[in-house]
């Protein structure tokens, strides 16, 4: 019997399976590493081992310091969770050959799984060697991991160098194995896979499918199950296809194998053995606790002879700390509160106050909404969203809620393509005029009526916000009545609540400050001083870091002076385990070149900068 479980990851899924383990009765234990002290994962545990550093590779890649916490700290069995080592037979091994209960399935089943290259040759399949222009486009994808990371779609032959050699980093980084390999890539698919179970008495039981079809550089965004619109013949061959994969590698525990529907036929993309992100989907319908079950088959039981039965409709959103209008660039900061709508799954590892730090994946929780129909589900999800209070960095909760209630999505008519076709549209700004207002309004409540900038008593007071990217400006006036704003009634004004009436429609804001960062309703927005400091500006063509993170390659012989094409990758940024490429924005010469590879860099600082040709 499993008394004392160590979970060998981090953040949102080391907070999941520790609930599962309080549930049932069992000791928690956390690894962390520095930048992770005061992470929620480590603060909810029973007890706790630290992992010296920050980096991956320093800390939750390095299995040897995992098992010997595990020893250290008591623990008599290892869950892996999901990411780093969780497909690693090595580390599950080593677990083994120190006396512990691994979690998971057998070393020879991750083996034989975890390099997809292995795994599609197992299936019966081989990725493309010598690459042309015939097989164009094609997908560069790592063998040892998932995620997105180490992925790229490479579209012009003389691009695959350069993609390969980012994939190899890239994968490197965040599963400690460069390997990657090359496969045809098959466009505006259906991202579909199948959960299974198996235990050690031979049963394998599938668990119905998940559509994964709305992702973002190749990594899951939106999730459901079970996936709409599929035949029962194709639902009986994708079953059957998940069955045979395991049982031809002996599996054991929790698994999901993946498939591209298109044009009606299953195209057999890789096992993950291990638990998937977008498993409280499956978990929702068949009311099932998948962590509980991994723990059991552990300890050697049976699954219940009677297979559950699915009900009703879920769907999962992944809320990311990014920003979707800006190449999905991640953001950091303070998370000053995260609150979700009663009757919705909130899976997360921050809570109010944490900060969001620059080593790790930006996702913030997982969102889940469960109903009797998909469309309830769906309404469900997008109006939970829609209702959350989200307070800190810049987030993708817009671009969720206006994803769920897009016509191709609601009618079920979505694919992989889903983001390439309507990304400009679904962050296209839509600015509430009155939520700059409502900001100013919440602002001035208590001042002075001689209070601000005035240089009459009469004066309007101007306050200047960056709102969605772009200036805008609020107008008020002190009267004897209270504030008054031109064509609107304030009704009420504090430093929390405004109430307008617009057009006959009374409105309600609610406000929060943190310093210059003010929260209205859904609204971020920034408060502007009232004279732009000119020690901020810079010159035209300056390349400003978007996001903080570490130069971790620049383009083969770039210096200050050479020539320069728009649009050519100029360096490239590593923040929160994925790669970022920044490019020239227009043809000249780059007149300065302020970094080097290794040198870390915060939001905002000066990259490079290219002069335009004439």
């Amino acid at each position: 019997m499993i008394t004392s479980v160590l979970v060998a990851n981090r953040g949102e899924i080391a907070c999941r399976v520790f609930r599962t383990c309080r549930e049932l009765g069992i000791r928690t234990v956390a690894v962390h590493s520095d930048a992770d002290e005061n992470a929620l994962h480590a603060r909810v545990a029973d007890t706790g081992v630290r992992l010296p550093g920050a980096a991956p590779a320093d800390t939750y890649l390095r299995g040897d310091l995992i098992v010997k916490a595990a020893v250290a700290s008591g623990a008599d069995a290892v869950h892996p969770g999901y990411g780093f080592l969780s497909e690693n037979a090595g580390f599950a091994r080593a677990v083994l050959d120190a006396g512990l209960v691994w979690i998971g399935p057998p070393p020879d089943a991750i083996e034989a799984m975890a390099s997809k290259t292995r795994a599609k040759r197992l299936m019966g399949l081989k990725p493309l060697t010598d690459v042309t222009e015939a097989d164009l486009p094609v997908l560069v994808k790592a063998a040892a991991g998932g995620g997105g990371r180490g992925m790229r779609v490479v579209r012009h032959l003389a691009d695959l160098d350069a993609e390969l050699a980012a994939a190899r980093a890239e994968a490197a980084s965040a599963f400690g194995d460069g390997e990657v390999f090359v496969e045809p890539y098959v466009e505006n698919g259906r991202h579909v896979e199948v959960q299974i179970l198996a235990d050690t008495h031979g049963t394998i039981r599938p668990l119905g499918t998940r559509d994964c079809s709305l992702q973002r550089r190749h990594q899951k965004v939106v999730e459901e199950a079970p996936a709409p619109g599929l035949s029962e013949e194709l639902q009986e061959e994708l079953s059957a296809l998940a069955v045979r994969a395991a049982r031809a590698v002996d599996y054991v525990g929790a698994g999901t194998v993946e498939f591209l529907v298109a044009d009606g036929r299953a195209h057999f993309l890789e096992m993950n053995t291990r638990l998937q992100v977008e498993h409280p989907v499956t978990e929702a319908v068949f009311g099932l606790d998948l962590v509980a079950e991994q723990i059991r088959i552990a300890e050697g039981h049976p699954l219940d002879s009677t297979p559950p039965r699915a009900r009703g409709h879920a769907v999962e959103a992944r809320l990311y700390a990014e920003d979707p209008s800006r190449d999905w660039s991640p953001q950091t900061g303070r998370l000053h509160r995260l609150a979700m709508p009663e009757g919705i799954r909130l899976d997360t590892g921050y809570t109010d106050g944490d900060d969001i730090g620059v080593h790790y994946d930006p996702m913030l929780a997982k969102v889940v909404a469960h109903a009797c129909t998909r469309t309830e589900a769906v309404r469900k999800l997008a109006s939970a969203l829609e209702r959350a209070v989200i307070h800190g960095p810049v987030t993708n909760r817009d671009l969720l809620v206006r994803s769920l209630r897009h016509p191709e999505f609601t009618a079920a008519r979505m694919d992989t393509g889903f983001y390439d076709r309507h990304l400009p549209d679904l962050t296209e700004p839509c600015p509430d005029p009155h939520v700059p207002l409502a900001a100013a309004l919440a602002d001035a409540h208590g001042r002075s009526r001689f209070g601000g900038w005035r240089n009459v008593p009469s004066q309007s007071q101007t306050k200047r916000y960056l709102m969605a990217g772009e200036e805008h400006e609020a107008r008020y006036r002190h009267t004897r009545q209270g504030l008054e704003a031109d064509g609107v009634r304030v009704l009420h004004a504090d430093a929390h609540l405004v109430v307008l009436e617009v057009d006959g429609v009374r409105r309600k804001f609610e406000v929060a400050r943190y310093g210059d960062r003010i929260h209205v309703n859904t609204t971020a927005l920034t408060a502007l001083p009232r004279f732009p400091d000119p020690t901020t500006q810079h010159a035209p063509g300056s390349l400003l870091a978007p996001m903080p993170g570490t130069v971790v390659r620049v383009a083969e012989g770039l210096t200050a002076g050479t020539p320069v094409k728009a649009g050519a990758p100029l360096l490239w940024l590593e923040a929160m385990k994925m790669q970022h490429k920044i490019t020239a924005p227009a043809t000249g010469t780059l007149s300065e070149l302020c970094v080097v590879p290794g040198q870390q860099v915060e939001p905002g600082a000066l990259l490079a900068v290219v002069t335009a040709a004439l």
